[in-house]
């Protein structure tokens, strides 16, 4: 559901390239479900300052996501690995009412 919506979003704003969004928000998402609690919400917006797309992962846990080293032998853990390195910019944002929002910035196409 999640990369279906960052598609049509993008598709609305005229962007044809989604593969690196729908990428982003699967790895966001499927962190939030693996590690966080409660419902995922994610959203979609343009920076207002550079009209780059945002995309954010809300979900209630307080455990926050960790680039885990690279490891060969490994069948799981490199997906914020990878993801960090097509994104611009990514982060994460506590939030007073408890939770985070996880957050990547994606590069102009």
């Amino acid at each position: 559901m999640a990369r279906k919506f960052v598609a049509e979003k993008l598709r609305e704003w005229g962007i044809a390239d989604d593969y690196s969004a729908r990428l982003v928000v699967c790895e966001l998402v499927t962190n939030g479900f693996r590690h966080g609690e409660g419902p995922i919400v994610v959203r979609v917006f343009r920076d207002e300052r550079d009209g780059l797309v945002v995309i954010e992962v809300w979900d209630g846990g307080a455990g926050r996501p960790v680039v885990q080293p690279a490891n060969y032998a490994a069948t799981s853990g490199r997906g914020l690995l990878l993801m960090s390195e097509i994104v611009q910019a990514w982060g994460v944002r506590e939030l007073n009412e408890g939770g985070k929002i996880t957050w990547a910035k994606l590069p102009a196409a």
